[in-house]
Order: structure tokens, then C-alpha cells, then sequence
């Protein structure tokens, strides 16, 4: 059996130097891949320089999370096209270095997106200013997207309707769209499963009170299903209220496969041929 975490940000086990014993628990637990993925320019030449020291076990993307977006958004911005930039031989695979020295490049472009819950509380004017910088970072990002033909990963937050509409807009291709930690509903996924983009499910889907994400799963189904930690947030059942880690994909897989009427290695399976094929791994 083998799993792949789609979403994990393994910053914090790079500074305090346990990310070896992370990922050998990960690899104990089934766990034969995970993506680390950039927020801001402070990780993105880390990422990349794990991903080199783990090849084909740790990959990487770069993109400016929403709630790392300031009034110089743009000089981050500026700076992502450079990591896909580096010569690499016809067909060699993302993500992995094309050759002694070649650094990988990323595997998708993002977290990128739109969130409100994270505004600012108490001055209306400045939390409008910086959505519209939000707005605009994350325009700039969906041109950048476009132009690559790269895995777009999304962060939404209280902004679902305006974020869809932003991907419509741009003009990329929902095939190589995920919603990323998937915690809206039925409608919702519905919405995404009629442009051709779809979600991924984190441990939430493992709380008592996600029956509405817990449907969304079900309502999009096993041709597109990946799953995540978001490590080290969001630790599932029996780990909830703990720090989260790769290794505990596997009870999100296991609820996955309780709800699809499955057993544990066909989810494994499934969910791994929908990550290696959608991020081209």
C-alpha cells in the first residue's frame, strides 16, 4: 500500500530537525510521497532543496498564499516564474532534477487564492485593501498558472463564489484545478465537478461535525479524490488536537474508504493514481 499526501508544509520539521524521523513515521505508516507547499518566498528555495535531498519522495510547489500577501505582492509575484525556469531534457518528470546539479522544479503552482476569515477584524477600509490585494496577487498567479500549464493548488476561505469566478475569468484550465482542504458542500463540489476542477480532503472529514464535507467527498467521487494532512494543522481522528503530520494521511484514506464502501488499499491505490497523474509525479 502506498499513499501520497498532497498537501503538507514541512517548514517547522526542517527548523527544529526532525524531519527525518517525520518521514520515516510516514514511510512506516504507507506514506511514499508528500508535496510541501510554498506560502510565501521565505519557503520556496527550502522546499526546493528538500525536495532535491528526498528525490521522489518529497516534492514542492511555490505560490503566495493569501495570507501572505502584502502591498509588494508583486516583487514576490516576480519571483516564482524563475523556479520552473531552468533548462531540463525533453520528458524528464516534474519535480524530480533532471540531472547531477539540476534543482527540481516545482510540481504545481500555488497555494494561491482568496481568503476572508483572515482579514482584519476591526478597520473595514484596510481589510477591503488588502483583499484587493489578494484579488490582484492572485490574478497575477492565474496568469502565471496559465502560461506554465502547470497543477494550480487553491486556497479558498470565505470567498468560494469570488474564487471560482476569478479561475473562470482567467481562463485556466479547471482540469489542472484542486480546492485544496476542501471544507465547503455538495453544491459547492458540484460547482467544481461541472468545470472539470475538483477538491482534496483533509483529516476534517474524520470530525463528527463534517457530514456536509464528508457528502462533498462522496458527491465528487473516486476518479478525482486526493488526500492531505495540511500538516502540521488539521490532525485527524484519533490525533485531533495534536500537531498533524504526513503519517496520518492514512486515517483520512481509511475514513475515505469506511465512506465509499472500500477497503483501505483501494482507496491507496485509487487516490494514488489520481495524485501522480494530476500533479505528474
Amino acid at each position: 500500500m502506498t499513499l501520497i499526501d498532497t498537501h503538507a508544509h514541512l517548514e517547522s520539521y526542517a527548523r527544529h530537525g526532525t524531519l527525518d524521523a517525520m518521514l520515516a513515521r510516514a514511510r512506516a505508516a504507507g506514506v511514499g510521497a508528500m508535496i510541501s507547499i510554498g506560502t510565501s518566498p521565505e519557503d520556496w528555495a527550502p522546499y526546493r532543496d528538500l525536495a532535491a535531498a528526498h528525490p521522489g519522495v518529497v516534492h514542492y510547489s511555490v505560490g503566495l498564499h493569501p495570507c501572505s500577501v502584502e502591498k509588494n505582492w508583486a516583487e514576490a509575484v516576480a519571483q516564482m516564474a524563475g523556479f520552473w525556469g531552468r533548462a531540463r531534457p525533453p520528458g524528464a518528470p516534474i519535480g524530480i532534477a533532471a540531472g547531477p546539479g539540476v534543482p527540481p522544479c516545482p510540481v504545481a503552482l500555488g497555494e494561491c487564492g482568496l481568503d476572508r476569515f483572515h482579514l482584519p477584524k476591526n478597520d473595514a477600509a484596510h481589510a477591503e485593501e488588502v483583499f484587493g490585494w489578494q484579488r490582484a496577487a492572485f490574478s497575477a498567479q492565474l496568469a502565471l498558472a496559465k502560461e506554465l500549464g502547470c497543477p494550480l493548488v487553491i486556497h479558498s476561505r470565505g470567498a468560494f463564489r469570488e474564487t471560482v469566478e476569478m479561475i473562470d475569468a482567467a481562463g485556466v484550465d479547471w482540469a489542472r484545478v484542486v480546492f485544496h482542504c476542501f471544507s465547503e458542500g455538495a453544491s459547492e463540489i458540484a460547482e467544481l465537478n461541472r468545470r472539470g476542477g475538483r477538491g482534496s480532503f483533509t483529516g476534517i472529514i474524520t470530525y463528527k461535525n463534517a457530514d456536509a464535507v464528508r457528502a462533498a467527498m462522496v458527491g465528487q467521487g473516486l476518479a478525482r479524490l486526493m488526500v492531505e494532512t495540511d500538516a502540521p494543522w488539521l490532525a485527524p481522528v484519533p490525533h485531533r488536537g495534536s500537531p498533524n503530520e504526513p503519517a496520518y494521511v492514512r486515517h483520512t484514506a481509511e475514513t475515505a474508504a469506511q465512506l465509499f464502501g472500500l477497503g483501505l488499499d483501494e482507496i491507496a491505490a485509487l487516490t494514488t493514481v489520481n495524485a501522480r497523474a494530476f500533479f505528474g509525479i
